[in-house]
């Protein structure tokens, strides 16, 4: 065994708020750890702009990392002592699985970029393809630590990225639908949300999970454990990652970054204001070394400046998501979809562009998916050492199996609704806009 993968004397142990301790027993990823690529995951929210709607929701990407590798550990560690590989191939667990599994579920989330997902859809970036990228490219401390194992090491961590590790346990243990990432974000979200719907028997679950050839299965007496993860997974999409104040500022962070690009991509002109930092990415042309180079507080000391900017729109946008001023918005379905050009016209009529101070966003969710092809199912032994499929045994799961639950939201500023003193429009203006509008949804004016 190579000195770098021989457990520590010490075990190093960090305290945590929703495991209680994380213990680290191997020097590699503890210095994992202690790389830049990790340590810039400190300086990324985890939850994006639902700390505007939760504000408690000031989590980082760093310590879900850290809870997801303590999850796999666990996982880990059971196998170890009660499935362990007697015979090659025989689908019990390899103990010499465990740290590829350790350093995959520590480096999952490395390549998520400022602000994460909005800024990812706007710029085309792939935290997934950045991650494998962090973990292969000899410039990165995180390759130099990955290879001091092996030479072949940091390509067999981002092949459990990618999903195209031989082993499917470790696998499964990292990227499925009850897998320790989303078992920790849950746990974790909720924790710092201060709701209680992300809450379920993680010790349970734990217990009664096993490994097996194609990868994990759950004893059927734990049945009512895994039921009650789905069901706190599916709350937290519906009370907390669905919020409409959530939405809505990610919104705002959408079209601002879009007026910057506009503004910032082809001007000759620098000054304090221009985001140096932020130019590549405006243009398309960034690498990972300018990529590293993004985190939140980057962003919003760009924003910061960006309050006194000459342009009206990204002054306006800017105090909008710094100061926490959110859009109104309203669902919308099928049937009322065609009012929205009457909608944005009379927003423009107000004096507001509707291309950055309108939107529409589509939010749904699929609880539990039990036939898609790349999402296997959850299945269940049976006493008789069978396979079953969740959602066959239990009523509960059934009922939320394979449908999409969420809504559309069509996004607009409060001002057309409620009268601003210090916006000079007609009061026929503000009632033509709310004759559309009723209990939060978009209705036909006879509905009404």
């Amino acid at each position: 065994m190579n000195q770098t993968i021989t457990p520590l004397d010490h075990e190093k142990v960090f305290r945590d708020p929703v495991h209680n301790h994380i213990y680290i027993r191997y020097q590699v990823i503890l210095d994992l750890i202690n790389t830049t690529e990790v340590q810039r995951l400190r300086r990324i929210h985890q939850l994006g702009t639902t700390s505007f709607t939760f504000h408690g929701a000031e989590h980082s990407r760093f310590s879900h990392s850290l809870g997801v590798y303590e999850i796999a550990r666990r996982i880990s560690e059971n196998f170890n002592k009660n499935y362990p590989s007697k015979v090659p191939g025989d689908g019990l667990w390899d103990a010499n699985e465990e740290l590829v599994t350790l350093a995959a579920a520590l480096l999952h989330d490395v390549g998520h970029g400022a602000y994460s997902h909005t800024f990812e859809h706007l710029f085309n970036t792939n935290h997934e393809k950045i991650t494998q990228e962090i973990i292969t490219s000899p410039d990165t401390e995180v390759n130099k630590v990955l290879r001091t194992v092996s030479d072949d090491f940091p390509d067999k961590v981002a092949s459990v990225i990618n999903k195209t590790y031989p082993n499917k346990q470790v696998v499964a243990m990292i990227s499925s639908q009850i897998d320790a990432d989303r078992m920790d974000y849950l746990l974790r979200d909720a924790y710092n949300t201060g709701v209680k719907y992300g809450t379920f028997d993680l010790d349970r679950i734990l217990e009664v999970m096993r490994p097996y050839q194609d990868g994990i299965y759950f004893e059927m007496d734990g049945m009512h454990a895994v039921e009650d993860y789905l069901m706190s997974r599916f709350q937290m999409y519906q009370q907390v990652y669905f919020h409409p104040v959530s939405r809505s500022m990610e919104v705002i962070l959408n079209r601002l970054l879009l007026r910057a690009k506009e503004i910032f991509t082809n001007t000759t002109q620098v000054n304090a204001q221009t985001p140096f930092i932020l130019l590549p990415f405006f243009k398309g042309e960034f690498n990972l070394n300018e990529y590293l180079k993004l985190d939140d507080g980057v962003l919003e000391t760009y924003f910061n400046t960006w309050k006194s900017h000459p342009d009206k729109d990204l002054r306006e946008l800017a105090t909008r998501f710094l100061d926490r001023k959110p859009l109104k918005s309203v669902a919308y379905d099928e049937d009322t979809a065609y009012l929205l050009p009457k909608l944005k016209e009379l927003i423009s009529e107000a004096g507001f562009n509707p291309k950055y101070y309108t939107a529409t966003d589509t939010n749904f969710d699929l609880p539990y998916d039990a036939y898609r092809p790349n999402k296997k199912p959850i299945q269940l032994v049976q006493h008789d050492g069978s396979l079953q499929e969740l959602s066959t045994v239990s009523p509960i799961v059934n009922a939320i199996s394979n449908k999409s639950t969420g809504d559309q939201r069509f996004f607009f500023p409060k001002d057309v609704i409620i009268p601003d003193q210090n916006i000079n429009l007609f009061q026929s203006k503000f009632d033509e806009f709310n004759k559309y509008i009723k209990n939060g949804k978009l209705i036909t004016p006879k509905e009404k």
